[in-house]
């Protein structure tokens, strides 16, 4: 392939200057030396390596002209990791202030989401905290390092109480969504981490917010952060959605079902097509070449044109 095709025509000029060397015959108005007319006349091998070398010009012509024309090859297709879009919605009400291990929950929450995104490179996260109200405190990146800054800022004791006063798992859910489907690229993924009942899930709501989720092709998750088994309501929109629920009793448990969730949604390669690229070594190699060998034969070989 070549970039300017139109310029090949002008491989007709060293194409007729190959042709008229090699059809004439040595005869004719030629001013040559004794030792030039003695190879011609009785060594026909000798002739053809005089022409070989008088048509070293041509074909040098021939190089430049492929070079202008600009030769291009396809590479080799390539792979890359599909992108996954992975929103994380965190219950910052008050019960999230409970102990869980050393700390509390929110802060068990917060360490298990810095470390689950720290082996999911190349992947786009954000953060979307709710109590009553909600907040988008990071949109979604591919620089998670805005996570690191985020716990001291979000605790539940630093947030107004009318923010924390409740846990409005629907809301969250549907709020994370809107962003979701902005990302055109890649799969789409909610994390729910949560440790309460939601009264916005009731009355068949759930079911509302999983077709809707379902519609969008985004996929759910929800941890429950607390003891006992989690609201049904979780249980039927990870269900629906081909995601599942968790209960983590547990530090080690929420690290452990991170864990799991990574394998469950598995990094994905997609082939990306080939692409055009210059290709030029091969004819610089060949006029090199070329060249090399039309000045060696200037030491050695002689032929006059006339």
């Amino acid at each position: 392939m070549f970039v300017h095709s139109s310029v090949l025509i002008l491989l007709a000029i060293p194409a007729a200057l190959l042709f008229w060397i090699w059809r004439k015959n040595g005869h004719g108005h030629q001013v040559v030396i004794p030792v030039d007319e003695s190879l011609m006349t009785q060594n026909r091998l000798w002739k053809c390596i005089l022409k070989v070398t008088a048509s070293f010009p041509a074909l040098l012509l021939a190089i430049a002209v492929l070079l202008l024309a600009g030769p291009q090859q396809l590479s080799d297709p390539k792979t890359k990791k599909r992108l996954t879009n992975i929103q994380f919605a965190l219950d910052v009400s008050g019960s999230m202030t409970a102990p869980f291990g050393d700390g509390n929950r929110y802060e068990a929450a917060m360490a298990a989401i810095n470390e689950f995104i720290n082996y999911r490179e190349k992947d786009a996260f954000g953060l979307t905290v709710f109590g009553d109200h909600f907040l988008h405190w990071i949109r979604l990146t591919s620089d998670p390092s805005a996570f690191g800054y985020a716990t001291d800022f979000l605790g539940p004791t630093r947030l107004p109480i009318w923010f924390r006063g409740g846990t409005k798992i629907g809301l969250a859910l549907e709020e994370c969504a809107k962003l979701l489907v902005e990302r055109e690229e890649g799969d789409r993924l909610i994390i729910l981490l949560s440790d309460g009942y939601s009264a916005d899930l009731g009355g068949g709501k759930d079911i509302e917010i999983a077709n809707k989720l379902v519609a969008d092709n985004i996929s759910t998750y929800a941890i429950h952060i607390a003891p006992g088994a989690p609201p049904a309501q979780l249980l039927t929109i990870t269900n629906r959605t081909g995601g599942e629920v968790f209960a983590a009793g547990d530090p080690l448990a929420l690290k452990e079902i991170f864990a799991r969730i990574d394998k469950m949604q598995k990094t994905k390669i997609e082939r990306i097509g080939a692409e055009s690229m210059d290709n030029f070594k091969p004819y610089v190699m060949a006029g090199t070449s070329i060249a090399l060998m039309f000045l060696m034969s200037l030491f050695g070989l002689r032929y006059t044109p006339w």
